[in-house]
């Protein structure tokens, strides 16, 4: 067994799960009314986002380099880059609270009466249901991946005249021809 294709599981699915969580929280915490103290837990609670999100693509390649399965698992995989478009999707949406939630609190701060307009306030909570749907996706797709559901690209069939001719089969030999019929 080896101890590093474990440990970087154990830290990416920590990680993973510790990201959901903070989704979650920053799910319940724009439900409200935003005063002062919620606008600056909310701004500290996406900044661990942030640090989280940027560990797990580090642990990620980690894992893609130095994992039990090699690169190549995930080069030729579908349900690989989907998780990565999921992933980046997720990141991208979480640009307009992230600034949101930085521009109402220094709102805030300046002016004690502050009161988040109520247009921009749905608007940041689409942005971040969004982020948890398609956060949802990941482990769908993840759960696809280790199972071996996507384990190659499947060529259209214009390109498949172009792939080379499947070598016969030889009864003598010492393992089991794995060529396509």
């Amino acid at each position: 067994m080896d101890t590093t294709d474990l440990l970087l599981a154990i830290f990416h699915h920590l990680l993973v799960f510790s990201l959901a969580g903070i989704i979650g929280a920053e799910f319940v915490l724009i439900r409200g009314d935003l005063p002062a103290a919620t606008l600056r837990r909310l701004v500290g609670i996406d900044r661990h986002y942030g640090i989280i999100a940027m560990l797990i693509i580090v642990v990620g390649i980690g894992r893609v380099m130095y994992g039990l399965k090699g690169w190549e698992f995930y080069v030729y995989n579908w349900a690989f880059w989907a998780k990565m478009v999921a992933f980046v999707t997720v990141g991208l949406l979480s640009i307009v609270p992230t600034v949101s939630f930085a521009s109402w609190s220094r709102q805030a701060s300046a002016s004690p009466g502050f009161q988040v307009p109520a247009a921009q306030l749905a608007s940041v909570r689409t942005y971040v249901r969004a982020e948890a749907l398609i956060f949802l996706l990941i482990p769908v797709f993840a759960a696809a991946m280790a199972r071996g559901y996507a384990t190659e690209f499947r060529l259209p069939v214009r390109a498949a005249q172009f792939r080379p001719a499947a070598p016969e089969h030889h009864s003598s030999s010492p393992r089991p021809c794995r060529c396509r019929r």
